[in-house]
């Protein structure tokens, strides 16, 4: 498909950006959320250049559904090549929340360590996160949220209209996530954030991008997707195991033809969900020839 289409609602990613950019003067600390599938397209091309020398964390969220040895080396590079520090979790189950809250913690620490240094009290230190479409931002918050937090209201003069979250010890955190935009125009950039989620199933085809992900499963882990769908064989054509699926699962419509649609939806939500294998799609090496 042609991913230059996928350029959508230029006027809500300046909108945007610039409620980030107004967010960031409010806040000492940013949590910098990343799909830890797709470590790399999931980030938004100008966030280091946005974000500046602000304090910040990167978390890999969704660990749950990647490799874990390539997430763990992907937490490497962040924290070894970009010295930021990173944190896989699994947001959706509570996994690896607290190792977050005690990162946010220490850095919220240096921060007071050098606010003392000028004389100044110790405060709660602010937080707020960021990241593209779908990566887990409001769940991550509501996870943080429901751990015996509670919110403090408006700062008059400082934070008029904002929510804020106390978080852990001497933390704050806004309560509403900071949005930022991927970028199209790698199309192998542009399949991994439909087949992940980062753009919404209306405006992608569904069909299209599920017949591209059976050709790379079918690369990857043949034998997952063979048992996942009870398949005797694998297609060299993937629209044919497409087909081969929807039989199988019963996409069947008058006169014994396959629903591909509804197949390919099958397909695709189930290895969202992590039931045909845990991968990371994103690979180290690809990643610094691209940049």
């Amino acid at each position: 498909m042609d991913w230059d289409t996928i350029n959508w609602y230029p006027g809500h990613m300046v909108k945007a950006r610039k409620m980030v950019q107004e967010n960031l003067k409010l806040v000492d600390l940013v949590v910098e959320i990343l799909d830890a599938r797709i470590p790399m397209s999931s980030r938004n091309p100008d966030i280091d250049s946005i974000l500046g020398d602000k304090p910040r964390i990167m978390v890999l969220n969704k660990a749950d559904l990647s490799d874990r040895e390539k997430t763990g080396k992907w937490e490497e590079h962040f924290r070894d090549k970009l010295g930021i520090k990173c944190i896989s979790i699994d947001s959706q189950h509570g996994r690896g929340i607290n190792d977050l809250i005690s990162a946010a913690q220490e850095l919220a620490d240096e921060i007071n360590q050098k606010l003392a240094k000028k004389g100044r009290r110790p405060r709660p230190v602010r937080l707020m996160m960021v990241g593209i479409p779908n990566v887990g931002k409001s769940s991550l918050i509501n996870r943080l949220a429901g751990k015996g937090s509670t919110r403090t209201g408006d700062r008059p003069g400082v934070t008029r209209g904002k929510q804020w979250i106390r978080v852990g010890k001497g933390l704050e955190m806004l309560d509403t996530p900071g949005i930022l935009w991927p970028k199209f125009e790698d199309p192998e950039v542009g399949f991994k954030l439909a087949v992940t989620g980062a753009i919404k199933d209306e405006i992608i085809n569904i069909e299209q991008v599920t017949i591209k992900l059976i050709h790379l499963l079918a690369d990857l882990s043949p034998e997952s997707l063979r048992a996942r769908y009870k398949l005797d064989s694998i297609d060299d054509d993937p629209y044919e195991t497409l087909k081969k699926i929807g039989v199988k699962r019963g996409c069947l419509v008058s006169g014994g033809n396959v629903d591909t649609l509804k197949a390919a939806i099958i397909v695709l939500n189930e290895f969202r969900g992590g039931k045909t294998g845990l991968f990371t799609l994103d690979e180290l090496e690809c990643s610094f020839r691209r940049n």
